[in-house]
């Protein structure tokens, strides 16, 4: 399938590593111009930069992080097709255990610096003939646990501003949609089960106990766990031509995890 992605201009934030890092590749190998993203210049010094389009840094937890990104990427590029809002943190705790400054940096990592960002590279996105919004959230959005209610509560409420966003752009021709993947198969997620599943006797490697530890954890008709790349063409896909009256919607890549309509 041609996404007809070629030279469009992409920014995927949190791109230095793990999920961002395969979504930025996978636009590079559709011809697409990449740009990814640091925070710091020490997160993007062990990339192989020849790739991608260029690189910027700042944090985009703070005003000054976020302003800084904007002015690279408005004066470096002057352009933008697609954005992809992958840069979020997780945090562990139970509800008893959360502070005010807890909620509140969930909360700005997780949508303000989304809604931001979004809102001041909105300019350079009307631009484009074929403006894409992508954001990347968990499908404890719609079904969230017990454990760490400050995530799951600001990624419901990033998945409530991506239909608000899309009535916005009413008219502009750019689509705000959603991902939000079940549990993915990253390095650390391995590591953590596979040493759960040596613990209770399931399995030496995370091959051995998959099987299990998907019925345990995350329990879908597929009977294992996503990976990047299965995000990745999510993503592709929303960006691409063919995608082009997809709009507010929350795609989940689970799997068939969740069982509902």
């Amino acid at each position: 399938m041609d996404f007809q992605l070629q030279n469009k201009t992409v920014f995927v934030s949190g791109s230095y590593r793990g999920t961002g890092h395969t979504i930025a590749e996978r636009f590079v190998s559709e011809g697409a111009r990449v740009i990814v993203h640091g925070h710091n210049p020490d997160q993007l010094a062990t990339l192989d930069l020849s790739p991608f389009a260029g690189s910027v840094v700042g944090d985009l937890g703070t005003q000054a992080g976020m302003a800084a990104v904007v002015d690279q990427i408005v004066k470096k590029y002057d352009t933008l097709d697609v954005l992809v809002n992958n840069y979020g943190i997780a945090m562990g705790g139970n509800l008893e255990q959360l502070s005010y400054e807890d909620w509140h940096a969930m909360y700005d990592h997780n949508l303000v610096s989304v809604a931001q960002l979004s809102a001041q590279l909105l300019p350079l996105l009307k631009q484009s003939s074929q403006g894409r919004i992508i954001h990347l959230g968990t499908i404890g959005s719609t079904r969230p646990n017990a454990r760490m209610p400050h995530y799951y509560a600001a990624k419901g409420a990033l998945a409530n501003f991506t239909v608000s966003l899309a009535k916005t752009l009413k008219g502009t021709g750019i689509t705000c949609n959603l991902v939000s993947p079940g549990l993915i198969r990253t390095p650390e997620v391995e590591a953590r089960f596979t040493e759960t599943a040596k613990k209770r006797g399931w399995g030496e490697t995370f091959e051995q106990a998959e099987a299990i530890l998907t019925e345990t954890y995350f329990d879908n008709p597929l009977e294992r766990f996503a990976t990047r790349d299965d995000v990745a063409a999510a993503v592709l896909f929303l960006a691409s031509a063919q995608a082009g009256f997809i709009n507010a919607q929350n795609l989940r890549i689970d799997g068939g995890a969740l069982d509902i309509v």
